[in-house]
């Protein structure tokens, strides 16, 4: 991802893919948001269906009847480019947090998160940015959009507005296709 060789990152999932499925597997899960950047290029050459982080959230944010929903992680983040466009298929606007604040959102994120610290003032600082974002836009839910970002915002509700947990969400999908 690094070096931004998405056509590598697609091939090294479809050979994942394919071992799962010579192993018997119904179906494959691309469990973390980032490689969702290439899912509409290894979906249809999967030989197995797979189940998007990205389309279980956008259905999850749909049935809680979200108006708009904040994308928390950054611009630089590949999630910025995959989760509009799912989400606006379902009628949903997906907004950012301003400039500044994606900036501060990345800094964190890869910088203490990733390396797994996970610091108070953080958290009352991403929080806050959760605070200004519902006092400017008419926002009904937050998509934590990174793995580590549940660990440091526990809480699902922080003054009256859910954080959708991606992770969980796919897992929760998962879980539902495996039963059915």
């Amino acid at each position: 991802m690094d070096a931004n060789d998405l056509s590598g990152m697609a091939n090294y999932l479809l050979e994942g893919i394919a071992k799962l499925a010579h192993a018997g597997a119904d179906f494959g899960i691309i469990s973390a948001n980032t490689p969702h950047i290439v899912f509409d290029e290894v979906a249809p050459k999967s030989p197995i269906p797979l189940i998007s982080i990205v389309e279980a959230n956008a259905r999850c944010g749909q049935s809680a009847e979200p108006a708009a929903a904040r994308l928390i992680r950054d611009a630089l983040y590949d999630a910025g480019r995959f989760y509009p466009k799912v989400f606006a298929g379902e009628g949903i606007e997906l907004l950012v947090p301003d400039p500044h604040d994606q900036d501060y959102i990345h800094d964190k994120y890869m910088n203490e998160l990733v390396p797994g610290k996970f610091l108070a003032d953080t958290r009352a600082s991403l929080l806050a940015i959760v605070d200004r974002m519902k006092a400017t836009s008419d926002i009904d839910g937050v998509i934590l959009a990174g793995t580590e970002l549940p660990l440091i915002l526990r809480d699902p509700i922080h003054n009256g507005i859910p954080f959708l947990d991606t992770t969980k969400i796919h897992v929760e999908a998962a879980v539902a296709q495996m039963l059915s």
